[in-house]
């Protein structure tokens, strides 16, 4: 069931269109990444949503509200770059935002003791928030932007900015949270989109490109491909390796020769024979399919 719907929505600033008419919706329980290079239109999108900025045209539809209701109460949102009272406690910022949501003050204590639980820092709940790392500020982020116990929990590139570390720990948040909530995040990092989320909604120059669940976006534009590595020093002939009736093209990656085919049997079969008739020295063969990123590329630059 949907609990958001977005028809034809649109935004311009000065004339010039950032957002093109964009259509989908979000199921209950699911995790949705936005993905998209830098500049695609998912923060504007995003803020759309959320209610921080009006659209030009279109329309925002949430799940038992009418059209004339403020649909920010159902929504939670962290932005990309979340300014802090670094002053403040982890906790006293928590009972301040949830004050700012017409919260009992009893009742926003408790709340910020359960979230602060809830994402991992309650041994930092006063401590202040200048002290935290990068990791813990997003962690205290997410804690805010679900203080008001919101349907739909939206995340702005919420790991671009983190070190490995702290990268680690707020994805693995993610995985749980989900379990839990609706989740829309934005992000440009594929890896990312392909680790957490369920469902994605592709976008390219202010437009949706493609949506669907990952495996189903993927059988869409399978491409099969083999990898394969040789010893140090040796380089195949890619002319040979192209001519072969199944070979569509080839890449090559720091060593890593991506060989992509569309019938990954018969292929491996005529590879592994090429190998043997020219006595090239094989170190390494998968047979593997086409990455987010190979997919991504296939749909923006088709």
């Amino acid at each position: 069931m949907s609990l958001l719907t977005v028809q034809d929505l649109k935004k311009s600033y000065d004339g010039k269109p950032v957002i093109q008419g964009i259509d989908f919706s979000i199921n209950k329980g699911s995790c949705v990444a936005l993905l998209g290079p830098n500049g695609a239109g998912k923060t504007t999108t995003l803020r759309m949503l959320s209610g921080l900025i009006r659209s030009s045209g279109g329309k925002i539809s949430f799940e038992g509200m009418s059209d004339q209701s403020d649909i920010r109460f159902n929504i939670g949102y962290l932005p990309q770059h979340p300014v802090f009272h670094t002053w403040m406690s982890g906790k006293e910022f928590l009972i301040y935002v949830a004050r700012l949501a017409n919260m009992d003050k009893q009742i926003a204590s408790k709340r910020a003791d359960e979230l602060l639980a809830r994402v991992g820092i309650a041994d930092a709940k006063n401590k202040r928030i200048g002290k935290y790392s990068g990791g813990m500020k997003q962690r205290l982020g997410i804690a805010q932007a679900m203080i008001h116990q919101p349907k739909l929990l939206m995340l702005d590139e919420p790991v671009s900015a983190l070190d490995p570390i702290g990268r680690r720990e707020v994805l693995t948040l993610m995985e749980e949270l989900k379990q839990e909530t609706t989740l829309l995040f934005s992000t440009h990092i594929l890896n990312d989109a392909e680790e957490v989320s369920d469902e994605l909604l592709l976008m390219h120059n202010g437009k949706i490109v493609e949506a669907g669940s990952l495996e189903g976006v993927r059988q869409k534009y399978r491409v099969d491909k083999l990898d394969v590595s040789f010893q140090e020093g040796f380089t195949p002939e890619e002319a040979k390796i192209t001519a072969l009736p199944t070979v569509l093209r080839m890449e090559t990656n720091k060593g890593v020769h991506h060989i992509f085919v569309n019938d990954t049997n018969q292929a491996r079969d005529e590879f592994l024979q090429l190998i043997y008739t020219e006595g090239w020295p094989l170190e390494r063969f998968e047979v593997g399919r086409a990455s987010l990123e190979d997919l991504f590329m296939k749909v923006v630059n088709p």
